[in-house]
């Protein structure tokens, strides 16, 4: 997992070469006015997904990993709090491998606040818990890149 500001991103295109995608695609467009929805920037390899989740305590924000896609993860509204998990100190738990997803039962280990001009980078290996935060509902931008 790596945690930066948004103008440091283009540090680690290094460790994967799709995150210049990303790089390149915030450069020319203003990810806080940004309308909602999903975007393909290189066709299924790297997605930019603008949405509005709903802000929940805690307890109900699940773990997820992914096997096949890296999350960069930055607020665009307000402060977001994430949970993490090594995913090797996760149970074993059922793939999704239709949606590149699995879940787990319980809390992070470990707990982090992101706010808006900042951003995760979470990897397979990464167990995370994201939309955790005070508010009924925040804007946040998801890009999923091909691990």
């Amino acid at each position: 997992m790596i945690i930066d500001r948004i103008e440091n991103l283009d540090k680690y295109v290094k460790l994967n070469p799709l995150f210049q995608v990303v790089c390149d695609y915030i450069k020319q467009n203003d990810p806080f006015s940004h309308p909602l929805g999903k975007t393909e920037l290189k066709g299924k390899d790297v997605v930019a997904n603008f949405c509005c989740v709903a802000g929940k305590e805690k307890p109900l924000a699940r773990l997820e990993t992914h096997d096949l896609m890296i999350d960069i993860q930055m607020p665009l509204s307000t402060p977001e709090v994430y949970g993490f998990t090594p995913r090797l100190s996760l149970p074993e738990a059922e793939y999704n491998e239709a949606k590149d997803i699995t879940f787990y039962a319980g809390e992070a280990e470990t707990y982090f606040t992101l706010t808006p001009g900042e951003f995760a980078i979470f990897f397979p290996e990464d167990g995370h818990a994201p939309g955790i935060a005070d508010t009924a509902e925040l804007n946040k931008v998801i890009f999923k890149v091909k691990a």
